[in-house]
């Protein structure tokens, strides 16, 4: 394994560690969904943190979300960029790590969030930061930012990324918008979410020990955010595209 490599695979484990220390205790159980949940290992670690026992998943690859099952997590195979068929108010926990930037229709997945929490729940979300030193320098060179996509088939603008030129596996590895930790608190406190708490982790090409202490000191530059939303105001029904509904009220 190289040097880049395992930077990465370092910030990956910081970030879902970050991630755990922002999950509130659930008290009597309580009731989550994982936007994401891959094959639900990550699904189970948030749940332990939480304290949850009543774990729920959203995935559309079918193979990731047969692996989730096989962990006990009661999986929908759905697409996040449409509403959702839960009830309003129905989750204690919201967790989504490494989504959003996935999504075209970020408002309805953030929206979708805000409807789905109980009035004293909580949601966890991360992302890539587009403020990343990484990403910084990739402009300055007149590159494409690393998680920063422009094909729908490979990989293109950046011949310091490793995967430059090579095709996505599958549609649901690009990202079509990237967030700064500033454009992610906005957005979500236009749809009724404030931030509660955040973290700033991973700090390439920096690893370990040198990672942790440079996220400490600069919190804008990190290579991931983690923020702690928490419902700020009631429901606003007039937050809805056109066309779009987002479920019928509790």
């Amino acid at each position: 394994m190289g040097y880049l490599e395992r930077v990465f695979r370092e910030s990956e484990e910081e970030n879902r560690r970050a991630i755990l220390d922002l999950v509130p205790t659930t008290p009597h159980g309580g009731r989550m969904v994982d936007l994401g949940c891959a094959d639900g290992s990550f699904t189970l670690r948030v749940a332990q943190a939480a304290g949850i026992t009543d774990m729920h998943g959203v995935e559309f690859v079918d193979d990731w979300a047969a692996g989730a099952r096989e962990r006990g997590v009661q999986v929908l195979v759905a697409d996040l960029g449409k509403p959702l068929p839960y009830e309003d108010a129905s989750f204690d926990l919201i967790h989504s790590n490494q989504v959003i930037e996935h999504l075209q229709r970020t408002d309805l997945f953030l929206m979708e969030i805000r409807r789905l929490l109980k009035p004293t729940g909580r949601a966890v979300i991360s992302t890539n930061n587009l403020s990343s030193w990484h990403n910084v320098a990739s402009l300055a060179m007149g590159w494409q930012p690393f998680p920063s996509h422009v094909s729908d088939y490979i990989v293109a603008g950046n011949p310091a990324n490793a995967y430059e030129g090579t095709e996505h596996e599958t549609m649901g590895q690009l990202h079509l918008r990237v967030f700064t930790g500033k454009a992610l608190t906005s957005l979500a406190e236009y749809h009724g979410l404030a931030l509660e708490a955040d973290a700033s982790n991973g700090y390439y090409p920096l690893g370990g020990r040198a990672a942790r202490a440079a996220a400490r000191i600069d919190r804008r530059h990190t290579a991931f955010l983690a923020h702690r939303y928490a419902p700020a105001e009631p429901l606003r029904r007039d937050h809805t595209p056109t066309g779009v509904s987002v479920g019928a009220a509790g």
